[in-house]
């Protein structure tokens, strides 16, 4: 099943454009899709800019000046300690793969999208350095005693 999931989400369907190969290994993707380091201040950028990948639309984070986070998702506070690169880097991809009902967005496969605008048939959300700069970003979310939930 993870196999088959990650031939989707590389791009094995007809028309899918240039995605990258991913390889799957224990529910998590390991190796870069890029080869180049993720910029952390650049997948800051992207988590909180509403017009790209939308996810404070279901994520709440140490965000303090965006107002009206989501919590439809998980809360990111702490995500990097929950989470290895390889872990986030799935989940960004192609959540589906771990749930086939998450309703988290694959920002890197084309597999199972329908009504897709023509502007964006047969490309990604996000590009693969995107990717690899908001893995880099959620990373380095730590969970501070400052950062936990009042009991």
């Amino acid at each position: 099943m993870l196999a088959a999931r990650a031939e989707a989400a590389a791009g094995a369907e007809p028309g899918a454009g240039p995605l990258r190969p991913v390889t799957v290994v224990d529910r998590a993707i390991p190796a870069s899709l890029t080869g180049v380091p993720g910029d952390p201040a650049r997948g800051r950028a992207l988590v909180t800019d509403r017009t790209k990948g939308l996810c404070l639309l279901c994520h709440a984070g140490p965000f303090p000046e965006e107002p009206f986070p989501g919590n439809l998702g998980p809360d990111l506070v702490g995500v990097g300690d929950r989470l290895a690169p390889g872990a986030l880097r799935l989940r960004l991809v192609d959540g589906r793969v771990l749930n086939p009902d998450t309703i988290m967005p694959s920002y890197y496969s084309l597999a199972g999208t329908t009504r897709v605008g023509a502007a964006w048939r047969g490309r990604p959300v996000l590009a693969p350095q995107e990717i690899e700069d908001i893995v880099a970003f959620l990373a380095t979310l730590r969970e501070t005693p400052s950062e936990r939930p009042a009991p």
